[in-house]
């Protein structure tokens, strides 16, 4: 067994290989990266992502990584395609192959098929003179000096340099198209960036009687008895039309002992934020938590278009929905 310096020193040889390997990559950004791109874009049907052994495993990250960025794409095992899965592929497509010898049997067996439907073909390959590349509509060259791997077997640096090409496509098609982060939220609404770009102020608000509200006319007392009974850090104030006309929080609070006021003398409405910043039940969660990092502010209220009361939010609520 090799010592720990022996391994670290290793190691760091992969990881060296694997950076210059991916260095190598930024030359090969040219018209041929730039026709694939212009191919893509036109695509009116999916791009069908297909590769066998490892360049498989990387294929169908290509393909998730278009897909989640705004260009439909699935992956097609090749050993599969020959045996019906062709039938996947449709003249509106275009086929994405990866193969780092470009010469793989599997993928060269369908070949005859995907030019007879006239389908565009995208290869990328570590081999410009191999069929696969002579027989494509665009070939990139993704081709590495040496193999991570000490005995130039195992597929290493060619794959990682091929799922970076993958992701140059997909990043620069996302761009092109205009993808927004809105569009990836859609596609990933079970994820963290999908809550904090999907989820409205009316699926985390409080509502009804968990809601503390006072009127205008009471006592300041009054509203920390109401404020303490309902536990969200403020209390809304509406007026005799049962408008919002304020709110009185902590800091309100604060603010007025600091004045010597006394709680059980002073109204509400001479020491309550008014009129203050309320939102409608529409508005993006992610919205409201921009508006209170903002304003400096912990609590908004909730108002229909009569400046009616409907709820309360505050930032634990959107901390209890993973929105910041």
């Amino acid at each position: 067994m090799g010592c720990d310096q022996d391994i670290q020193a290793l190691a760091l040889a992969v990881i060296q290989t694997e950076m210059q390997a991916v260095a190598g990559l930024a030359a090969r950004i040219d018209e041929q990266f730039v026709s694939a791109c212009r191919l893509l874009l036109a695509c009116k049907g999916r791009v069908v992502v297909t590769g066998m052994g490892k360049s498989g495993h990387i294929a169908g990250k290509i393909a998730a990584t278009l897909a989640s960025t705004g260009t439909p794409a699935f992956f097609v095992h090749p050993g599969e395609a020959s045996h019906g899965d062709l039938g996947m592929i449709t003249r509106q497509d275009v086929v994405l192959a990866l193969s780092n010898s470009g010469e793989t049997e599997e993928i060269l067996t369908i070949l005859p098929i995907i030019k007879r439907l006239g389908v565009p073909l995208i290869a990328l390959t570590g081999n410009p003179d191999s069929a696969l590349a002579r027989f494509s509509s665009v070939h990139i060259n993704v081709a590495v000096e040496q193999e991570a791997c000490p005995l130039g077997l195992a597929p290493t640096a060619s794959t990682t340099a091929a799922l970076v090409m993958g992701d140059a496509l997909a990043v620069s098609l996302l761009e092109t198209k205009g993808f927004t982060r809105d569009d990836f939220a859609l596609s990933h609404p079970g994820g963290s960036l999908g809550k904090r770009l999907l989820l409205q102020v009316n699926d985390i608000m409080h509502r009804g009687s968990e809601v503390p509200v006072v009127a205008d006319t009471v006592l300041v007392s009054d509203a920390l008895l109401e404020m303490t009974g309902k536990k969200l850090g403020m209390t809304a104030v509406i007026d005799g039309e049962g408008r919002v006309a304020g709110i009185f929080t902590d800091g309100d609070l604060r603010r007025m002992l600091e004045k010597n006021l006394d709680v059980h003398a002073t109204r509400i409405a001479e020491v309550m934020t008014g009129p203050c910043k309320v939102i409608d039940v529409d508005m993006l969660a992610a919205e409201a938590m921009q508006i209170m990092e903002s304003k400096k502010i912990n609590a908004l209220l909730v108002v229909d278009s009569q400046q009616k009361l409907l709820g309360a939010l505050n930032m634990h609520d959107l901390l209890r929905a993973g929105i910041v």
